[in-house]
């Protein structure tokens, strides 16, 4: 295969004309089996899963912060706690600029302005995707927490247990049904999300096929494997996230 290809290559580079499928072929070659370029996509598949799992990770971490405190300050009913109303105002504030601004604008602030003088672009990328996820996955959250029959939070204090208690006992564990669902979705949509951090340098997938789109000088290929792979990736996760909510429901039933 290697000889054919460099057979056809001289030719196109002698000024030799090429068929449709010789012409394919090259191009194939070139952008997928030549001096094993397919192993720069699977490194680049690579980074992106770890990015899109850290992401995720301090996403829920910092919307599940956000949500409790939220969520908290909303049922408070006589007496207000000063403090909780503060930090529920800056959490406020975080989710209405994340929630309102692009992610391109984001990933450029803290590349060019936070993270000026860092050079990891990979993890200032990684750490902007879980800022922003964290406001999306707050909303998740706190909607889940909000579902919850306000009886449910009556009666654990009527039977003595203390706020935090009553939460992490009765409230949490029922939200958390409801809403892994949609944190699943959370997490295709930080899976495709993670093609943007190439713009500020972040070595993943679309970055990978940018490489070989400047050595080949042809871009059809490069991007169209790169499509091809992000869609087999987000077809594999929906089927098992599909898998997973049947399995859900399955439990609600008994």
């Amino acid at each position: 295969m290697n000889e054919t290809y460099e057979t056809l290559s001289e030719l196109a580079r002698s000024g030799g004309q090429l068929s449709f499928f010789q012409n394919f072929f090259v191009k194939f070659y070139q952008a997928f089996l030549y001096n094993d370029r397919w192993m720069l996509y699977i490194k680049g598949v690579g980074t992106t899963l770890l990015v899109t799992a850290l992401a995720l990770m301090l996403g829920i971490l910092l919307g599940a912060i956000v949500a409790l405190v939220r969520t908290a300050h909303d049922q408070q009913k006589s007496k207000k706690n000063p403090i909780l109303g503060i930090v529920n105002f800056i959490f406020k504030i975080y989710v209405t600029i994340i929630r309102g601004t692009p992610m391109m604008v984001q990933l450029l602030i803290m590349a060019m302005v936070v993270f000026s003088s860092s050079r990891n672009f990979t993890m200032v990328g990684t750490l902007t995707l879980g800022i922003n996820s964290g406001a999306y996955v707050s909303e998740i959250i706190r909607g889940g927490l909000m579902a919850v029959d306000s009886g449910q939070m009556e009666a654990g204090r009527s039977l003595g247990l203390n706020y935090i208690t009553t939460m992490t006992r009765i409230i949490i564990p029922q939200a958390i049904k409801a809403v892994l669902p949609s944190l699943g979705n959370e997490f295709i949509i930080l899976l495709k999300d993670t093609s943007l951090i190439t713009v500020i340098g972040g070595k993943e997938l679309l970055y990978a096929a940018q490489g070989i789109m400047d050595r080949t000088y042809e871009s059809m290929f490069p991007l169209m494997g790169t499509a091809v792979i992000y869609l087999i990736l987000v077809m594999i996760f929906t089927y098992l996230l599909g898998i997973f909510e049947r399995r859900l429901r399955q439990s609600d039933r008994r």
